[in-house]
């Protein structure tokens, strides 16, 4: 059974003035994201700022959302690291709070060969009994897993269960659906080809947008597995120069901006990165105005 269906929202984590953790802001988040139909929340990823957090940050934030939620919906925590062992003790802290599963991203900078991702992912699963999925973004990364490599991990490690598709080629994803034969649950890490990767099987979106527009993001996967899939097609594309818009600096910087202007928090930012340029965000606003995003 997949952890979860439909969408679930790459959640951000709001920081106060002082570029703290916000949790009042936060809770604020995760209530506008159960309220409005969210399937699950991922926390701690890459829209999360994972990366600007400090160890004993990222298990607070994880803990916080997990008591938060209280069982709501599921939790899938954010324990990716370059360094195996660091994935473990993420995990496993993950695990200890109460999260449903893990998601962990493909290592970056140091990168590996297919052979030393297949020997990262084995050695966290053996760590821990959460269901694990793989997040594969090459494009942050510079490492890609291979669809028969994926293959190989869902065939010999039980509690690995799903990828993350954020590599943005559906002829990947179509030789990943092929090599894995319905092993693995797949999501799309890219807001502008849900449907698309839907048809192909996957099982809905791990999504940036859901922050600002849960119940239509919501909506794309549900209209879509209800077979109603002109209405899916439709919502997919009224959202499409939103989603590109959320997406014309790089991610969280102008979905921090919307929230910002949507009043749920505020736009505060972990450098390096820095406040969104005043033509994007002209961009932003009048995609949300004709999206009904922003009243």
């Amino acid at each position: 059974m997949a952890i979860f269906t439909g969408a679930g929202v790459a959640i951000a984590t709001p920081f106060d003035e002082d570029y703290n953790i916000d949790y009042d802001s936060f809770g604020r988040l995760i209530d506008f994201q159960i309220e409005n139909k969210t399937d699950a929340i991922i926390v701690c990823g890459t829209t999360g700022e994972s990366s600007t957090l400090n160890h004993e940050e990222h298990v607070a934030a994880i803990r916080y959302c997990i008591n938060r939620v209280n069982k709501r919906i599921p939790v899938i925590a954010g324990t990716g690291s370059n360094d195996t062992k660091t994935a473990v003790w993420l995990t496993q802290q993950a695990e200890q709070a109460g999260a449903d599963g893990a998601l962990l991203v493909t290592p970056y900078y140091n990168k590996a060969t297919q052979k030393g991702l297949i020997e990262h992912y084995t050695y966290i699963a053996k760590h821990t009994d959460l269901p694990l999925i793989v997040y594969n973004i090459p494009g942050r990364t510079g490492c890609k897993m291979n669809a028969d490599t994926m293959a190989t991990l869902a065939k010999d490690v039980d509690n690995i269960v799903g990828m993350k598709d954020a590599v943005g080629d559906v002829t990947y994803t179509a030789q990943l659906v092929y090599e894995t034969q319905g092993d693995v649950d797949i999501y799309s890490g890219n807001d502008d080809m849900i449907v698309p990767m839907m048809s192909l099987g996957a099982k809905g979106v791990i999504s940036v947008l859901s922050n600002i527009a849960p119940e239509d993001t919501h909506n794309i996967c549900a209209e879509y597995f209800a077979g109603n899939v002109e209405k899916s097609r439709d919502l997919q594309i009224k959202y499409l120069e939103l989603i590109h818009a959320l997406f014309c600096e790089v991610n969280p910087i102008p979905v921090k901006k919307a929230l910002e202007l949507m009043g749920i928090c505020g736009p505060h930012l972990r450098r390096p990165l820095t406040e969104m340029e005043d033509v994007h965000v002209e961009r932003l606003k009048k995609a949300m105005i004709d999206t009904g995003t922003l009243k």
